[in-house]
């Protein structure tokens, strides 16, 4: 790392630890991923996570045995909730991760190549475009079968061309800068300016896409699951845990409140944190 990439990285730290809102936000994400990877050691309840039934104890509202309450089944929600974080989080990595795989290295491409192959690629891209952000995860789930692994690919499909506009962007506009024409003058390979100018100098934008698409993957992902096409018993995702007490929120108000309660903080947190990103690495907004 070079002296001046230090000094950003240092900067940013700064910047966003000023930012009240946005050390709240990765204080919440720090400690649910902490607690819900440790929650089937300390929780008495862990064997509700492998689909216990204790209909003894089903729909207990909150209590000091039961903080969240029971669902139907006699479940810990606490457990339940706590636990998935980390399902909703792997959901929020793996969607970015697939994204942004298949659309930066395209828009790569299409960015530095010829009008051709930059004309092949972005119509590949408007097709994918074309169809509203629910349908094609839907239909790939219906065509693979309900699973959550079926409905991250199928996000990331519908996602990323937007990831292929960002980097085909930067790549058009970095190819034509002063440093990468003295670059090609020296006989610099293709792979060589992409690698050690265009790669660092337009990544910015991908992260700061990543990090607000992350908030968005967890709630498509709880949408989808809401309709059964996404996580599946035992699973304790928290659009399946809504759905699966979706019955009794009338007369059990805390086997939906929870779940989605953990829906919305997470995705706020990571808006909040995407936004601060932006903020921190666009000069034109002032900075407070």
């Amino acid at each position: 790392m070079t002296l001046e990439q230090e000094c950003k990285v240092k900067n940013l730290w700064t910047y966003v630890f000023h930012k009240r809102t946005t050390t709240v936000s990765i204080l919440f994400l720090t400690i649910i991923v902490f607690l819900a990877v440790l929650i089937p050691h300390l929780s008495p309840y862990s064997d509700d996570l492998n689909g216990a039934v204790h209909l003894e104890i089903n729909n207990q509202s909150p209590s000091f045995s039961h903080i969240f309450g029971t669902d139907s089944a006699g479940r810990d929600m606490f457990t339940l909730t706590i636990r998935g974080a980390l399902v909703s989080l792997r959901v929020a990595i793996g969607v970015v991760l697939m994204s942004v795989i298949l659309g930066v290295p395209l828009g790569y491409v299409a960015g530095i190549s010829g009008k051709k192959v930059d004309e092949i690629i972005m119509r590949i891209s408007d097709a994918f475009l074309a169809f509203p952000p629910f349908v094609l995860p839907i239909v790939i789930a219906i065509a693979l079968g309900g699973s959550l692994n079926n409905v991250m690919f199928g996000i990331a499909i519908s996602w990323f061309p937007w990831y292929v506009r960002i980097a085909r962007a930067q790549a058009i506009m970095i190819r034509s800068s002063d440093y990468v024409l003295i670059s090609k003058s020296m006989g610099a390979s293709t792979f060589h300016i992409v690698k050690k100018h265009i790669l660092p100098n337009s990544i910015s934008p991908v992260i700061v896409q990543a990090s607000i698409d992350a908030g968005y993957a967890i709630l498509t992902v709880a949408g989808l699951s809401f309709i059964g096409l996404g996580a599946q018993p035992p699973s304790p995702e928290w659009g399946l845990l809504i759905t699966a007490s979706r019955a009794q929120f009338l007369y059990h108000w805390w086997v939906v409140v929870f779940p989605g309660l953990f829906i919305l903080f997470t995705v706020l947190s990571f808006n909040v944190i995407g936004d601060d990103l932006r903020n921190f690495l666009n000069p034109k907004i002032e900075r407070n």
